[in-house]
């Protein structure tokens, strides 16, 4: 089964532009309740697909979350509506697995490796000084509204380590015994507190 194109919704003066992948028709902008309503019907699609079994929560919740890049309070209650689950339950396990978000993403995300390869060669040190030029907690998913530092525990690149992940591109071999040669190589990546 091919899962859902996801879309991030851009306001602009009240108006939320779609890509043309999310819908049939062109690119356009297109008032907020038509997009609210419009991801709406792609739920209760992605809960046909599963027949409503109250069995496929988590597959569906998987589905919700790739739409909307996380799991927002209305469409957990839709989930619980139309799947006839108390909404406690669907509510619970989103909170349970550490893979469901639900709060929006914050538009860059770094992930520093802290197995043991990359532990051992710097990766808490890195994670620190990440959390001191970012000015954000590892592991906090609300980061500082532009940038979020979580920890992974292998990225199972651990000939190259110590390696982040950044915005979904790894980066290997991070020079933690050379402070300047660090610097510059977070300052080119745009780990200096600003976006990229």
């Amino acid at each position: 089964m091919a899962s859902p194109e996801r879309w991030e919704p851009s306001v602009e003066a009240g108006m939320v532009a779609m890509p043309q992948e999310a819908t049939a028709m062109p690119r356009q902008t297109m008032p907020r309740q038509t997009m609210l309503k419009q991801a709406e019907e792609r739920t209760s699609r992605l809960i046909r697909q599963q027949r409503g079994r109250p069995d496929a929560l988590i597959e569906v919740l998987h589905q919700v979350q790739e739409l909307y890049g996380y799991l927002p309070a209305a469409a957990l209650a839709q989930v619980a509506r139309e799947l006839q689950l108390p909404l406690s339950r669907v509510h619970g396990v989103a909170s349970f697995y550490h893979l469901f978000r639900l709060e929006a993403p914050t538009a860059h995300r770094c992930a520093v490796c802290l197995g043991t390869a990359c532990f051992v060669k710097g990766g808490a040190e890195l994670a620190e000084r990440l959390q001191q030029r970012l000015g954000v907690r590892l592991d906090d998913p609300a980061g500082n509204g532009s940038w979020a530092l979580e920890h992974v525990s292998c990225l199972g690149a651990c000939g190259q380590a110590p390696v982040l992940v950044l915005d979904g591109q790894l980066e290997p071999r991070l020079p933690i015994d050379d402070p300047a040669a660090l610097e510059a190589r977070l300052d080119a990546l745009g780990l200096g507190g600003a976006a990229p």
